[in-house]
């Protein structure tokens, strides 16, 4: 499944269930997500694995209510191994470079979910729309 950006029936199932607060907390999503990435990657520069967790294990959760099944995955993967590197009293260093993914791909994910979100967002039959020729 690490390959599927957005689970979208999950999404569909999250926008259904939250119904007009879907936007509002899509909205905390894209906060919260935005301050999850930046304390990884502060953490991740401090060589600091405890700094890790919570903000990969906030980002997880959050990601997996909307479906972002890839964005959940990666920071469970972060969050799995700076509990690793606690127990094991080593530096999370060897994960730069799966942290330095997160950032471009939470931006992505988070593009895709607001597009889809956006009640703006024309969603045209196929043939409407176009000029017609006589």
């Amino acid at each position: 499944m690490d390959d599927i950006l957005v689970d979208w029936d999950e999404f569909r199932a999250t926008r259904t269930q939250l119904g007009a607060a879907f936007v509002r907390i899509l909205g905390y999503f894209r906060e919260d997500g935005s301050k999850s990435v930046v304390a990884i990657e502060e953490a991740m520069r401090a060589r600091d694995a405890r700094g890790l967790v919570m903000p990969a294990h906030t980002l997880k959760g959050e990601s997996r209510q909307f479906g972002a099944e890839k964005l959940a995955d990666l920071a469970e993967d972060i969050e799995t191994f700076a509990r690793h590197c606690i127990e094991a009293q080593v530096s999370p260093e060897e994960y730069l470079p799966r942290v330095v993914t997160l950032r471009p791909l939470f931006e992505e994910t988070l593009a895709a979910l607001e597009k889809e979100a956006n009640p703006l967002v024309q969603r045209r039959a196929p043939g409407f729309g176009r000029a017609v020729g006589y």
